[in-house]
């Protein structure tokens, strides 16, 4: 359970730049989201990947010590504009045809949210029906599609996500888990109710984990902060984690580049307790 970090953290750089500065922090995988995180290849739209691009991308990287443990995309899959909706549909077939070339095993992603928060019949069959499309490449290329609840999502809980798991039944679709993505002000207060319950219909689809903190304002609003600046139970995170996935690697998310180092080794600190 290797701990990684969101390449983006570090700013929109060159590949070259990009794999020197996560290198020189100390990690030894990354998160990365290619339109997010590198700035000298314009990739807002598909078709700028070859195999010679991959390759030497996954070659900087490997040369500083790291390597891509997940391709991330930050698409929406049930997008109402069906031109939007197919451009993203291929950026991720994209992502999935390229990925064993760039040295990543899965391409994930959160279903996103509509502005009013309110979700219809049809939002959920178009996501089923984009999903299953996205499982024909994945298949195809032997890549991981991994998924993320993320509150206020449209799969914003962990008894949703469970639930269309069970209808899409793929050997290719996994779980990102994310407790601090499903905590809220309302459900703060039982916090480790809702981390036992996401592991106890998750933990074994689980195949990546993603590192945030949360902890309440003055107000009571909660609000998101770096792995070890909050109040989250990392402990029955890290136990469970280990119980059910060893080995899996973490992206840790939200840090500035000033709290990384103390964020890591808070995370590996609690979980040297468990392996």
């Amino acid at each position: 359970m290797s701990v990684g970090v969101l390449a983006h953290l570090f700013g929109s750089l060159s590949y070259r730049e990009l794999a020197e500065k996560v290198g020189a922090a100390g990690f030894s995988h990354i998160q990365l989201a290619m339109w997010k995180a590198i700035n000298d290849v314009d990739f807002n739209k598909p078709g700028k990947l070859t195999p010679g691009l991959a390759m030497s991308i996954a070659e900087e990287l490997r040369k500083n010590g790291v390597s891509i443990s997940v391709l991330g995309c930050y698409l929406h899959f049930f997008e109402r504009d069906e031109q939007k909706l197919r451009e993203n549909i291929e950026r991720f077939k994209e992502l999935i045809r390229y990925a064993r070339l760039l040295g990543a095993p899965m391409v994930a992603f959160e279903t996103g949210t509509h502005p009013d928060g309110i979700y219809t019949e049809q939002d959920w069959k178009t996501l089923k029906s984009t999903v299953q499309e996205l499982i024909e490449e994945a298949e195809k290329w032997g890549v991981f599609i991994g998924i993320e609840a993320a509150s206020s999502h449209l799969i914003g809980t962990a008894a949703e996500l469970h639930a269309f798991l069970q209808e899409i039944p793929s050997s290719h679709v996994g779980v990102v888990i994310d407790p601090g993505n499903l905590l809220t002000t309302k459900n703060f207060a039982r916090q480790d109710e809702v981390i036992e319950e996401a592991f106890a219909l998750l933990g074994d689809r689980i195949i990546g984990a993603h590192a945030k903190d949360r902890k309440p304002d003055a107000n009571g609003e909660l609000q998101t902060v770096p792995a070890g600046y909050g109040e989250m139970n990392y402990s029955l995170y890290m136990r469970l984690l280990n119980k059910y996935k060893p080995g899996v690697h973490i992206i840790m998310e939200t840090a500035s580049e000033e709290q990384m180092a103390f964020s890591k080794s808070y995370i590996e600190r609690i979980r040297s307790e468990y392996v």
